[in-house]
């Protein structure tokens, strides 16, 4: 019996080897070897699989639809795994881990384990490895980071070590933001490689050998965000006449006895294209990628020619041939040259905007389908709060997991850069809302049955409304009586945040949930809401309420039978007992009931003058034409006009450059912008918590201007559409605020919401623009805030969804808020972007906030607190009171984390781990690092461990090590590679508490994984 353990132990040990020893071919282990003296060609076997683009994602999957595309992902795994086990020599890289999971999920064991078997072999590898290969430009880096996490965690759990990428494959995106590559090198990547750039800065860089770069892709974070990288040489398609795809009608390698025997030919090209190439990099190695839009479907036709590509162009070394050619892998070309004693140019801004002529700016989909990208927006916000809820309820098993990765997975998805960038088909476009409302719903789940947990409501229905932004919500379309609105703060802090609740214009009564009484106000909903065709005929008004919220809170509504009850007359005497309202909010709580009542203005258009409309913090000016012309806030004072304009788009046969249409992808304005309203009707209306101007500017804008007691910021919600296109002509709808501050041309925009870049009008980092279309030209992409200042004055505008922005001419700011084509640009989508809903064009609401202040000092760290804010509000859940118990429920508190720091990440992870993320928001110029405990955070989560990982959670941080290149100028002898600059967290329960104590730098975010009992 001994015997046989001891065989047995034996078998098992041999058995650990040999996985360990398969383990280590993977990765760079198993890269093939180049030959000294000659030019090694790495041919990269991929196909580039959109997650919905012409098709939706799974017509792209399944192969439906191919009247419109041929393309079906499922054949292309099945064809590639099949040849890649017919040689070891073979390799391929896989992009999507959304359409991977889809297909391996299906397979048989014996499949899964000839994959796994490929995996650990170096010839399936992964590149990128999210859940989609999302967009730069109109993504949050919030999203980015969550849909990463998800795929690379996949990847981890299915393959381990093996399956995780080192290099970004963004081959496909219009353009390519610093905060992008930054995030890749806190993930830990070793490079990424794209494909597009501007035109006349790609022929700039081939020239000078400066393809590839070092980009220094923060001010702040140092060598911890450079990150390698690289351009293709010709987009991401194989050289031309080699495209031995069924897809393409590009001639085979011929090379029987055949009177069309064509190797020669074939060779001698192929053999000159690289020789051309390699006079455009500094390396003897170069990539070539083999591969398009979806090819691959017959791996057997690619494979079978690359492999006698391979074969023959190697056969002419014996004749003096100095090419190499091998299959090979993006990571494995970035070790080749990583090992070369080669030094590399540095970049420091962004690849925005992108151009491919001079009469072509890709700034178009910055703005395109805005309410799609207000929609992600929502699905962002909801998934952080149900995430939260989650793990604070302490809620496992299967459903629940399946509930968060169905949003997960609908976020992901809407990271492609043919989802948040609306360039997709109309029936595709329809189907990602069809994903993301039915992911919501699925984690509703989730929220419901934490908030039954969590509060006393244990019955509680806690129904979201996802139409509040038109004031309707289903749960209140018969009156607010009995209403319990509990809000979720996804903050790390205790916030206040005024609350807008739809209702009938009745009295009502508000109290928290210890019955104290709140003032509040009840607002008409703008008669351009109330008007719209497709909105119920409910909620005439809107009770709006100052609130404040640790984690969780409840606060009720009901009706009031007198409005000037005794009971109400009490709201005075008990807020001015509160301790712990904050200065700013003092007036409004100085109020008494009789000045609660709504005061509504009505202007006379014609005897009407200046108009000002005020409270403790901010003084609006309006002028006779109903237009805004001066704020005066934070002790300063600024004319700032703001108008409405449309550009007419520009519409042509797009045969000729010139000919370019304004399409899904373009911004081509036709002409100077044109005003919109000369003559604006208003009324006001004046509550003692806010303020608000309601604009008409013409049948189809209309806004409402806000300003909220103790709120240091001006709140524009406009209004836009349907958009007229009686006249045949397309229109590109922008808001424009004007002012006398001279900005000498400078402008900062917002990169991913995290750091903001330095913009000078016309012109770029690296090159000289061709500046033909000067308007398109100086558009970029404004995800959360744009900004001028200038010697004393600072205005920031900030945004509630992605949109393109500029500005155009001295103290000036413009945000584009919605587009109505009637022209394709050409650029493959086949249809105008002329979107519609109940038979009439698009109607799309939003917000645009303003913050004027002192340009001394660190205006932006107010910007930042406040951006917070937008993005992650409160979220509201509706009940009925009468679903209130006498339960006792634990007090959620929140973390308390200091005011620089954001909690970026709550969430279940693996079993019993939760991954956590912390964010110093603040620049340099903001504030200092921040140093606190983690611990009150770790037992508040039952915290049993702790370890700090890389930013996407799935590589312990002791264990990343990244490549470094070397600047030019310097001294190279070996290889380097870069290693965290701090000591990882890694702590246990019995530790001291001084052991969780962490240093926060400007802009760095931490991440840890916590496992809890």
């Amino acid at each position: 019996m001994q015997l046989l353990c001891g065989l047995a132990t034996i078998f098992v040990l041999l058995a650990v080897l040999r996985e360990q020893q398969v383990q280590a071919a993977c990765g760079y282990a198993n890269c093939p070897a180049g030959k000294a003296n000659m030019i090694n060609v790495h041919l990269v076997p991929h196909s580039h699989d959109d997650v919905g683009w012409l098709k939706t994602v799974d017509q792209y999957y399944y192969g439906a639809r191919n009247d419109i595309q041929h393309a079906g992902v499922q054949y292309i795994l099945d064809n590639v795994i099949r040849e890649l086990l017919r040689d070891a020599k073979r390799r391929f890289i896989f992009v999507e881990s959304a359409f991977f999971f889809k297909w391996y999920n299906e397979q048989t064991a014996e499949v899964k384990s000839q994959v796994k078997t490929l995996v650990k072999g170096g010839r399936l590898e992964f590149a990128g490895g999210a859940w989609s290969m999302n967009d730069e430009a109109a993504v949050h880096y919030q999203s980015v980071i969550d849909q990463f996490t998800i795929g690379l965690k996949a990847l981890q759990q299915t393959f381990g070590a093996c399956g995780r990428p080192h290099v970004g494959w963004q081959i496909d995106p219009f353009g390519h933001s610093r905060e992008m590559a930054s995030l890749f090198a806190q993930m830990g990547f070793d490079g990424q490689f794209f494909a597009r750039m501007d035109w006349i800065e790609k022929t700039e860089r081939l020239k000078n050998l400066t393809a590839e770069v070092i980009w220094k892709a923060s001010e702040v974070l140092g060598q911890s965000a450079e990150l390698f990288t690289g351009l293709l040489y010709r987009h991401y398609s194989a050289p031309p006449g080699f495209c031995f795809d069924a897809l393409c009608s590009d001639a085979p390698i011929i090379d029987g006895v055949s009177y069309d025997n064509n190797v020669k030919e074939r060779v001698d090209t192929f053999i000159k294209y690289i020789q051309e190439v390699t006079t455009h990099y500094r390396s003897t190695h170069v990539l070539i990628p083999m591969g398009d839009d979806f090819n691959y479907q017959i791996a057997a036709m690619n494979f079978k020619n690359m492999d006698k590509l391979i074969k023959y162009v190697n056969e002419r070394q014996s004749l003096g041939s100095k090419v190499n050619l091998f299959y090979s892998t993006p990571a494995c070309y970035l070790k080749a040259i990583h090992q070369a004693p080669l030094t590399w140019p540095s970049k420091a801004q962004d690849f925005f905007p992108y151009s491919t002529d001079w009469h072509t700016y890709w700034t178009g989909y910055y703005s395109s389908r805005p309410t799609q990208k207000r929609f992600e927006r929502d699905g962002n916000h909801f998934l952080q709060v149900t995430k939260q809820l989650t793990t604070f309820a302490n809620l496992t098993g299967n459903d629940v997991n399946s509930n968060l990765d169905a949003l997960r997975h609908a976020m992901g998805v809407m990271q492609h850069h043919d989802a948040i960038t609306g360039t997709e088909k109309q029936h595709v476009a329809a189907d990602y809302d069809r994903l993301l409302a039915a992911a919501i719903e699925s984690a509703q789940a989730n929220a419901r049955a934490a908030l039954q947990k969590l509060t006393n409501l244990t019955n509680g229905e806690f129904v979201s409304c996802l139409q509040l932004n038109i004031s309707v919500c289903e749960f209140t379309k018969n009156g607010a009586d009995q209403l319990v609105v509990t809000l979720f703060n996804p903050l790390g802090r205790p916030s206040y945040e005024y609350v807008r609740v739809p209702v009938n214009n009745e009295a009502y009564i508000v109290t928290d949930e210890t019955g104290r009484l709140l003032p509040s106000d009840l607002l008409p909903v703008p008669a351009e809401v109330q008007r719209l065709s497709f909105r119920p005929k409910i909620a005439s008004h809107e009770l709006v309420f100052l609130a404040y919220v640790e984690k969780l809170r409840s606060y009720y509504i009901k009706k009031s039978a007198n409005p000037r009850s005794v009971e109400e007359l009490k709201v005075e005497t008990q807020m001015r007992s509160m301790n712990s309202i904050p200065k700013r909010f003092s007036e409004m709580h100085k109020k008494s009931a009789e000045e609660n009542e709504l005061k509504s203005i009505a202007i006379d258009s014609e005897s009407r003058g200046e108009i000002i409309v005020k409270n403790s913090h901010v003084k609006l000016t309006l002028d006779s034409s109903g237009h805004l012309t001066k704020v005066e806030m934070n002790g300063v004072s600024e004319n700032i006009r703001q108008e409405f304009y449309y550009y007419n788009a520009a519409a042509g046969n797009n045969a000729e450059f010139k000919n370019r249409s304004s399409g899904a992808y373009i911004f081509r304005p036709n002409g100077t912008e044109l005003l919109i309203g000369r003559q604006v009707t208003f009324s006001i209306y004046e509550g003692t918590q806010v303020k608000e101007v309601h604009q008409r500017f013409s049948d189809w804008v209309s806004q409402v201007i806000r300003i909220y007691e103790g709120v240091n910021r001006v709140e524009f919600e406009w209004l836009v559409g349907p958009i007229p296109i009686n006249d045949n002509i397309g229109k590109e709808v922008i808001t424009r605020f004007t002012s006398n501050i001279k900005s000498a041309g400078v402008f900062y925009t917002d990169s991913n919401g995290r750091e903001m870049l330095k913009r000078k009008r016309n012109q770029r980092e690296y090159f000289k623009p061709n500046m033909t279309e000067a308007v398109s030209g100086n558009y970029y992409p404004i995800t959360a805030r744009i900004a001028i200042e200038g010697e004393s004055n600072r205005i920031a505008l900030l945004n509630d969804r992605a949109q393109g922005g500029s500005s155009l001419k001295d103290g000036a700011l413009e945000l584009m808020l919605h587009r109505r084509l009637l022209r394709d640009d050409a650029f493959g989508v086949g249809e105008a972007l002329n979107e519609t809903a109940y038979g009439e064009g698009v109607v799309a609401r939003g917000k645009v906030y303003l913050i004027l202040s002192n340009a001394e000092g660190t205006p932006s760290r107010y910007e930042r607190l406040e951006q917070l804010q937008i993005h992650l509000p409160f979220w509201k859940f509706f009940s009925n009171a009468t679903k209130a118990t006498n339960k006792k429920v634990r007090q959620i508190s929140s973390f308390n984390l200091p005011q620089t720091v954001h909690l970026l990440t709550l969430e279940p992870f693996n079993a019993n781990e939760r991954l956590v993320r912390l964010e110093n928001f603040m620049d340099k110029y903001d504030a200092n690092p921040v140093t606190f405990n983690l611990r009150p955070l770790f037992d508040q989560l039952s915290g049993e461990e702790i370890r700090e990982t890389t930013l996407d959670g799935n590589l312990n941080l002791s264990e990343m090590i990244r490549f470094k290149f070397q600047p030019e100028s310097s001294n190279v002898t070996k290889p380097e590679y870069y290693k965290t600059l701090h000591s990882p967290l890694l702590a246990k329960k019995k530790d001291s508490v001084s052991k969780f104590s962490i240093v926060l730098h400007q802009m760095q975010i931490r991440t840890f994984v916590i496992k809890w009992r």
